[in-house]
């Protein structure tokens, strides 16, 4: 089951809630079982309950690849601690700390927004083990938000621009393609989640959007 649908903690913002993160998926502490069921089998990887600071809003709190995790800093001692057993951990500050919403990685690369400062891209580069370079994506600066990723493609914002474009598949080592989900929403990585294996969306995401998002991440 590559691609399937469905609302999560009661939104079809799923990928504000849920984190696909090197070999795991972060799920909100209480997620219904048979929603856990269903998110493992169609991700392909193993859930793992989880909260930041005692929030569910994982998607938006968390990112990373296989090496490495970026998280905000409203994290507890304690979720740093489980978080170290995933991966090298860099920890986002005050104003740029939403990881989720500003951030876009795979196992090749990190897109940034460019409200995060040039050292912040340096750490990030360093923690993911991979380059890291900031872009807007459709002149919008929450680039998380914009686009979704796996290690064989990226959806984004229909709205992007070539120059944009040019950044985000030389960075993320992926092609891009332009589309939308929950029936039109251009925030794609807000209402979607991605693995290599298979990827998950809101249950308002309509059929033709449903074949762009299997072709964008190359889950046919």
């Amino acid at each position: 089951m590559p691609l399937a649908t469905g609302d999560l903690m009661g939104t079809s913002q799923v990928g504000v809630h849920i984190a696909a993160v090197g070999k795991v998926i972060f799920v909100p502490i209480g997620l219904p079982k048979e929603d856990v069921e269903a998110l493992e089998a169609s991700l392909g990887l193993e859930t793992v309950p989880f909260s930041i600071g005692g929030s569910a809003l994982l998607g938006s709190l968390i990112i990373g690849n296989s090496n490495g995790i970026a998280v905000a800093d409203i994290a507890s001692e304690e979720d740093i601690d489980k978080l170290c057993s995933y991966g090298d951990i860099v920890v986002m500050e005050s104003s740029v700390n939403a990881a989720g919403n500003l951030l876009v990685a795979n196992d090749k690369g990190i897109l940034a927004s460019p409200v995060l400062p040039v050292e912040g891209l340096e750490i990030l580069s360093e923690t993911l083990k991979v380059p890291c370079k900031a872009t807007s994506i459709a002149g919008d600066a929450t680039t998380g938000s914009l686009a979704v990723a796996n290690n064989r493609g990226v959806l984004v914002h229909p709205d992007v621009t070539e120059a944009e474009v040019t950044i985000v598949e030389k960075v993320l080592g992926v092609p891009a393609m332009v589309g939308t989900v929950n029936f039109g929403s251009p925030y794609v990585g807000a209402g979607c989640i991605s693995t290599d294996e298979g990827a998950w969306v809101g249950s308002a995401t309509a059929g033709p959007e449903l074949n762009r998002i299997e072709d964008a991440l190359d889950l046919i």
